[in-house]
């Protein structure tokens, strides 16, 4: 019997596979932020444009989907955060010809376009061209700015890339791709790399702005957590009770600014990495005078990463020294509390010790009450014997007796005295 899971997970290493894509062709990106609400709306979106084509619409659980709408070309796909449209329509040689290049988004409805759901986080404007077919330096001004150009050859020398990772007034990003030889799979390969690039890249910045409210919040905590511990240096124990609050605030605070940004941290991480393999995976090299894209993300990413990965660090390091004085504290508290039964203990026996000395007051006072009494019985006794013929007046009789009665009293109680405190 098989795995329920079986040929999900045997598909699992099919999923999104690269478009091919012969060129010329004019490929535009767009990338949706979404949360699940949104994702379940770019899917109804998605299925209302197919509906309009005559085409049949996805499944509930479908994340991807590939379809030819006539005009354009349209790749869809849904991540955990975000959701890629992808529009590519064939291009001519003079896609350059105007001052407006012409991109795949001009077949694309408009109206049904500007109603995409979520939040956009990035736009990319990809033409793959044949490098044959075009004078890079008559064509490229006109695209893309000198000033901040980046370009290499990629696919190990078969192809090259340039862009300037500017926004430009359409509020799109611009890469041309060049290839001489490569086959329309790699090349459909090498542009969803390209493509993944800028997407990673603008996913991984998210945790940037984290990082930046992170650090404010961050610097006050620690301000707050060396008051406090200058103050449980110098504090009396009427002030451990007040300490006790401002630090469990502040660990509350701690830890809730953790939970809140270390999702994003370690999604940044992880799109950071997905930056890394991808610049690795499209073999780039340097061109003359030119940077490398590579180089470029490493040049300007670097302190953005750094600045996350600080953040993350600095937070982790913060609630440890938080429960570290946690602990500082609750100790002092511990032993003190120690002490207090230690002293309690020493009141009680001290307590103890003056009840005993009580009782053998209380017991004295007994014995020469129990030795009244049968002293009195005696006398008695003695006045009844006299009639009998007891040589002996009562009161003699009483006064013999007493040392003997008060002996074997004193004696009795000593003797139940004992036997209480054996047990």
């Amino acid at each position: 019997m098989d795995h329920l899971q079986r040929l999900a997970l045997h598909n699992e290493v099919h999923a999104r596979p690269p478009e091919p894509m012969p060129s010329p062709m004019a490929i535009s990106h767009v990338v949706m932020w979404v949360d699940r609400a949104s994702a379940q709306a770019s899917r109804a979106h998605l299925a209302q444009l197919l509906r309009d084509h005559h085409l049949p619409a996805p499944d509930a659980h479908t994340n991807h989907v590939r379809m030819d709408l006539g005009a354009f070309r349209l790749r869809w796909e849904l991540h955990t955060e975000f959701v890629s449209w992808t529009f590519m329509r064939p291009a001519g040689d003079d896609v350059f010809a105007h001052a407006a290049p012409m991109n795949a988004i001009q077949g694309v409805p408009q109206k049904w376009l500007a109603q995409l759901p979520g939040e956009c986080l990035a736009r990319l404007h990809l033409w793959l061209l044949s490098a044959s077919s075009l004078d890079v330096h008559q064509v490229l001004p006109k695209v893309l700015h000198e000033d901040t150009l980046v370009a290499s050859t990629v696919a190990e020398g078969h192809g090259e890339v340039y862009t300037d990772f500017q926004l430009h007034p359409d509020g799109y990003s611009r890469l041309v791709l060049l290839t001489g030889s490569l086959t329309p799979r790699r090349q459909g390969r090498l542009v969803q790399q390209l493509l993944e690039i800028e997407t990673y890249r603008m996913a991984a910045l998210l945790g940037l702005p984290a990082a930046r409210e992170a650090t404010l919040a961050l610097a006050d905590a620690e301000r707050e957590l060396a008051a406090l511990a200058n103050a449980i240096r110098n504090a009396e124990r009427t002030d451990e009770a007040d300490l006790l609050d401002r630090l469990t605030r502040l660990a509350g605070e701690v830890e809730g600014q953790y939970a809140a940004t270390h999702s994003r941290f370690s999604a940044t991480r992880a799109y950071f990495e997905l930056v890394d393999r991808r610049i690795r995976d499209i073999a780039e090299s340097r061109m003359p005078g030119m940077q490398t894209i590579g180089e470029f993300m490493e040049r300007r990413l670097s302190p953005a990463r750094s600045t996350c990965d600080w953040a993350a660090r600095r937070q982790t390091a913060l609630s440890e020294r938080v429960s570290r004085m946690s602990n500082l504290l609750r100790t002092r508290v511990d032993f003190e509390q120690q002490q207090s039964s230690q002293q309690l203990l020493i009141t009680m026996n001290q307590r103890q010790d003056v009840q005993l000395k009580l009782q053998s007051t209380v017991e004295g006072l007994s014995v020469a009450a129990i030795t009244y009494y049968f002293t009195g019985l005696v006398s008695y006794l003695a006045k009844g014997a006299e009639k009998f013929g007891w040589p002996f007046a009562s009161d003699v009789t009483a006064a013999c007796a007493l040392p003997f009665v008060g002996l074997l009293v004193w004696l009795s109680m000593r003797r139940l005295h004992n036997k209480v405190f054996k047990k």
